[in-house]
């Protein structure tokens, strides 16, 4: 009975060849799967990029369009756009409703962290540009940094997004 249980021991268990073995093969797919996730998190900051990007257009047209303010207010996970409800008003007081029928058109960030420089909420004025405060006294030129992603600048004087 003792011949039994050695042999029984014996066979239980991996080589020391067949671990390094299976060791080889898991770190190949390592290296080989590690940059596809990684590129399907680009993609995703990419994605969110331009989502955003689309919403800040989007209040520049609506501004210059509905002859409004407009204003996008701008935290770590999205992009939010707030109407005037009267034309000269200095202050967006209606939610800018989006096209998914929601109350307020927001822009989702997605996994992606967002960072205006300098801080505060976008005014974007009938006229085109783009103020630091509601009344349009002060053209005010931003960068917004999206997480992992290339940024976005914001022309004061022409509103130009890009």
């Amino acid at each position: 009975m003792c011949a039994k249980s050695s042999e029984r021991a014996r066979q239980a268990g991996f080589t020391l060849v067949e671990l390094i073995a299976i060791l080889i093969v898991v770190g190949v797919l390592a290296v080989v799967a590690m940059p596809k996730l990684d590129a399907g998190s680009s993609l995703r900051n990419d994605a969110a990029r331009d989502e955003v990007l689309a919403a800040l257009r989007l209040a520049g047209q609506t501004a210059q369009s509905h002859r409004r303010l407009v204003c996008a207010e701008v935290t770590s996970s999205a992009v939010t756009l707030r109407i005037a409800s009267a034309r000269g008003a200095t202050a967006c007081d209606t939610a800018y409703a989006g096209p998914d029928g929601q109350a307020a058109f927001t822009a989702n960030a997605g996994g992606a962290t967002l960072s205006l420089a300098p801080a505060g909420t976008l005014y974007f004025q009938p006229d085109g540009r783009v103020t630091s405060d509601g009344a349009g006294a002060t053209s005010s030129s931003r960068t917004l940094a999206v997480s992992n992603a290339s940024s976005i600048t914001i022309a004061g004087e022409t509103g130009y997004v890009r």
